[in-house]
């Protein structure tokens, strides 16, 4: 009887727990992706308030995403390097193995919004790199 008692409170305590530990996954992401994405845009406005002779061939976004944590001075336009990351954020849905850099999916400034192949002369956005689904629904490589 109470082998019988805990094994029905066992099934349903585990997946509430599975429940709880992709809804934290998933906030991590959110948090994440913003995170690199306010970093781009800060770099991108940099730029366009530094260099005040616009390249046509620049869109402004950085070449990569570790030009976020190397830091820029924008040709010398700025006295010092400005850093916008202290470290690229771990995708925690596409963790890499131990020793790696974080993988993301990247986007340039020219390539479509729906594009998975990066055009490869800026970082316009990120995105996960995961085709998992999310709780709502979404797929998480679409936020």
């Amino acid at each position: 009887m109470t082998v019988a008692i805990l094994g029905i409170l066992a099934s349903l305590v585990v997946p509430f727990t599975q429940m709880t530990v992709k809804r934290t996954r998933e906030l991590e992401l959110r948090r994440d992706l913003r995170e690199i994405r306010t970093a781009l845009d800060a770099y991108k406005k940099d730029y366009d308030d530094l260099v005040k002779i616009k390249s046509l061939n620049k869109s402004g976004y950085p070449e990569s995403l570790d030009k976020l944590v190397e830091g820029e001075d924008f040709g010398g336009a700025s006295p010092l390097k400005k850093k916008y990351l202290r470290r690229i954020p771990v995708d925690p849905f596409n963790r890499p193995a131990a020793g790696e850099k974080p993988q993301w999916g990247l986007r340039s400034y020219t390539d479509d919004p729906e594009s998975t192949n990066w055009g490869g002369e800026d970082v316009f956005d990120v995105y996960s790199l995961s085709e998992d689904t999310a709780i709502d629904g979404t797929k998480y490589k679409d936020w």
